[in-house]
């Protein structure tokens, strides 16, 4: 019974955590100026909801940025999703972990991602935010890691490291993609387009995960198979980019100008 007294006690205290949060964010959302920019009516009938959805998909993984950073944000939500849950499952394999101090780790992961998104915040203009893809394909490689880590001592500052690199390299292809889908199909429909790819990989890539855990393959080779994965589509990623740079380079270095135009912060 105390034990069942003090597990609610836990869950309350975290809820009101998290709502403290979430009112804190809308009082900052108050005071977020007005752009003064008109709305794009929605249609009124779903299939032509559809048919306008579907166009700013096509609108948005056409554009020769606004692909790359939404293939990179795509990728990233997925695999951010599963790593997740390799945590916890690794964590038990390899440290003798329960769910809750396997939870330890995962806002471990989180304070790292935190710290690297700050410091891409200050570091990366926008103009210069495919430069860290390199960063995912680094992230991955440094997943395998993992594989080879038996201590808490050991294991929390490699999982603070992921984050940081998943940080520092995903806020800068987020604000780029948000740059191109302002211009392109307005801010709520690029979210949409976003959001859209973002859950359908997370939903595929947790899909073969638990398929893989279901064949009988362990944890440790599944996170070879994961840090791979990642590396070897970061790479594509970033080929696919040079070659849109040899291809179309007026077009690509017209694109950076407008972005780095736009971009607040002064040039480093």
């Amino acid at each position: 019974m105390q034990a069942m007294r003090s597990w609610v006690q836990l869950t309350v205290t975290a809820i009101a955590a998290i709502a403290f949060v979430y009112v804190t964010a809308a009082i900052f959302n108050l005071y977020i100026p007005r752009t003064g920019v008109a709305m794009k009516p929605l249609p009124a009938h779903p299939l032509e909801t559809l048919k306008d959805f579907s166009t700013c998909a096509v609108t948005l993984w056409k554009d020769k940025l606004g692909q790359i950073s939404l293939a990179v944000t795509t990728l990233f939500w997925g695999a951010g999703a599963t790593l997740q849950f390799i945590v916890i499952d690794w964590s038990r394999v390899a440290l003798g972990y329960d769910l809750s101090k396997a939870s330890i780790l995962q806002g471990v992961c989180a304070l790292g991602i935190a710290a690297g998104a700050v410091a891409a915040s200050v570091r990366v203009r926008l103009d210069r935010s495919v430069k860290v893809i390199p960063l995912g394909i680094a992230m991955g490689l440094i997943v395998i890691v993992m594989d080879m880590v038996r201590s808490v001592y050991l294991a929390v500052p490699l999982i603070i490291l992921i984050g940081g690199l998943a940080g520092f390299f995903v806020v800068p292809m987020n604000a780029l993609l948000q740059h191109r889908g302002h211009h392109l199909v307005g801010a709520g429909r690029s979210i949409a387009v976003q959001n859209f790819n973002e859950n359908s990989s997370i939903l595929v890539m947790i899909a073969l995960y638990s398929l893989l855990l279901g064949l009988g393959i362990s944890i440790y080779t599944v996170i070879v198979i994961f840090g791979v994965f990642v590396a070897g589509t970061m790479a594509l990623v970033q080929l696919w980019y040079w070659r849109n740079r040899r291809v179309h380079p007026e077009e690509i270095e017209r694109l950076l100008a407008f972005a780095r135009a736009e971009d607040p912060h002064p040039p480093r």
